[in-house]
């Protein structure tokens, strides 16, 4: 099993690379198509559509074809639209691809986190904020590709090409190692339309914890820099290394999620971080300190490092059936309700700016941050519930069969 979580560990770190391959790289792009940027800003929620679009689907498609099949369609739909996005000509041009783009990369998050969930319960560890840190420093890896590419005038066409081959090579060397989950008899258990999801409260309260945290992490990648230039006086250089931190203190404590995760239990991670990440954020809108705010988005990165992949574990989790299959169109349900912050999230978030300051508008993402606390406090109650119910059921039809 070894060798599974290895291939799903870089899974998770080709899907971080591809995303940081291409979002710094939106000046370039903006230049190449000569967009303002309120049209960048409408091309670019190209890419959120698409993500919301492919995550219940890919959910639905999982639980037929396997995740493993899932993986390698949406990486080499990813290696094939990188190119074309660096071909684009026009703000129209741009928007079309980044909805195939955005497709292809959350079809590949909703798989890569089902082949996650089947790690998992083979190992029986709590490996899923591990997977995630893969991710992190994937993005990282692809965000400093990225700046290298631009600093050495690298054009868009020959670096997209260059990880579009890195993609091909890397799911071509990990594919057969991915964990493939036989697919569970037809018994009619969770088979039904995704109505029934709908009637879950705990699965709306996973999807909140989730939609609380891509909201933030949207606001700290969107914001963060700009926040360090205007409001506490930093250089460009030193504003942008606001979000590199976020991302660093991200990553190593998703490295230690699993140590921390068997400690102390999946709620109390979940309260501690959304206090932790919360309070930085409001503390660094509070006080004018430049040095400060590197410690605020630290907070925020380590608060918020276990929330996105806590939450699509408990969702696999809920919807795990008798023979320890299922649990996919869950994880997809929860994922498109977190998709929907990467795309609310950024107008919120600049409308509060707007109204009032960016220091307002930091603080309001702490806010934020803190309302994930009574969301998972909510989710262990609702589950609780559920396997009650479950329970007594059992024990209504048992003696119907004796």
């Amino acid at each position: 099993m070894r060798s599974g979580r290895l291939s799903v560990f870089m899974v998770f770190a080709l899907n971080g690379v591809v995303i940081g391959s291409w979002a710094p790289r939106m000046p370039a792009l903006a230049e190449q198509i000569g967009a303002t940027a309120g049209v960048l800003g409408l091309a670019l929620l190209g890419a959120s559509i698409g993500m919301i679009a492919a995550a219940s689907l890919t959910g639905r498609l999982c639980a037929r074809f396997g995740a493993r099949v899932m993986v390698l369609v949406s990486a080499l739909a990813t290696a094939v639209v990188l190119p074309v996005l660096a071909s684009v000509g026009s703000p129209l041009q741009l928007g079309l691809v980044l909805v195939l783009l955005g497709a292809s990369v959350g079809m590949l998050d909703v798989a890569m986190n089902v082949a996650a969930v089947t790690v998992i319960r083979r190992t029986e560890r709590p490996l899923m904020p591990v997977f995630h840190a893969g991710f992190s420093f994937g993005a990282l890896a692809g965000s400093m590709g990225a700046a290298f590419a631009a600093g050495h005038g690298l054009g868009l066409v020959p670096h997209f090409s260059l990880v579009a081959g890195a993609t091909v090579l890397l799911v071509a060397g990990t594919i057969t190692f991915v964990p493939r989950e036989e697919a569970a008899a037809d018994t009619g258990e969770h088979t039904g339309p995704d109505r029934r999801m709908l009637r879950r409260p705990v699965l709306w309260l996973l999807g909140l914890i989730a939609l609380f945290s891509a909201i933030v992490e949207g606001a700290s990648g969107d914001w963060s820099a700009l926040f360090g230039v205007r409001e506490r006086g930093m250089s460009e250089a030193a504003g942008a290394v606001t979000f590199s931190v976020f991302c660093v203190a991200m990553g190593i404590v998703r490295l230690l999620g699993e140590q921390i995760e068997r400690r102390f239990g999946a709620v109390k991670v979940l309260v501690t971080g959304s206090l932790m990440a919360g309070f930085g954020l409001i503390m660094i809108a509070a006080v004018p300190s430049a040095w400060l705010a590197y410690v605020g988005f630290a907070m925020a990165g380590g608060g918020l490092a276990f929330a996105f992949p806590v939450a699509l574990d408990l969702a696999g989790a809920v919807g795990r059936r008798g023979d320890g299959t299922g649990g996919e169109r869950e994880i997809g349900f929860v994922t498109t309700i977190a998709y929907s912050g990467f795309l609310i999230g950024p107008p919120m978030i600049g409308g509060v700016a707007q109204v009032t300051n960016l220091e307002f508008a930091i603080g309001f993402a702490g806010v934020i941050a803190l309302l994930i606390a009574p969301a998972a406090i909510a989710s262990a109650r609702a589950r609780r519930r559920e396997s009650e119910a479950a329970g007594r059921e059992k024990e209504t039809i048992a003696p119907a069969t004796l």
